[in-house]
C-alpha cells in the first residue's frame, strides 16, 4: 500500500510538470500541481476526463467559455474541454486525468 502526502510532495512549476507526476498506470495520471502567486496554467485542450482537487489556496478555473473560483477542499471534475487556471495568492492542487473508453 502506498499513501501519498499531498502537501509533501516535491513539485515543480508548469513548464516541468512532467515530473509532478507522482502515479500513472494505463487510465489515470495523477500529479501535483503548484501555481505560485500570479500563477497561470495556460490553455490546453484536454482530451481526458480531469478532476482538480484543491488542497491548499484557490483557482480561478476556465472551462471553455465558463470561469469559477474553486477553493480549498474543493473539486472539480469534468468530461474533454478546454481548460487553464490561474492563482492571484498561490495554490497547490492534485490534477487527475482519467482516459475516456475508445
Amino acid at each position: 500500500m502506498k499513501i501519498f502526502d499531498l502537501m509533501e510532495l516535491a513539485a515543480e512549476g508548469y513548464e516541468n510538470r512532467k515530473v509532478n507526476v507522482f502515479f500513472q498506470n494505463d487510465v489515470y495520471k495523477t500529479r501535483v500541481i503548484v501555481l505560485e502567486a500570479g500563477g497561470v496554467i495556460p490553455e490546453c485542450q484536454m482530451d481526458t476526463h480531469v478532476m482538480f482537487y484543491v488542497v491548499k489556496g484557490e483557482v480561478t478555473l476556465r472551462k471553455n467559455d465558463e470561469s469559477s473560483i474553486l477553493k480549498e477542499n474543493q473539486v472539480f471534475i469534468t468530461e474533454p474541454a478546454l481548460l487553464s487556471m490561474e492563482s492571484a495568492s498561490g495554490a497547490r492542487l492534485m490534477g487527475v486525468q482519467i482516459k475516456t473508453g475508445e
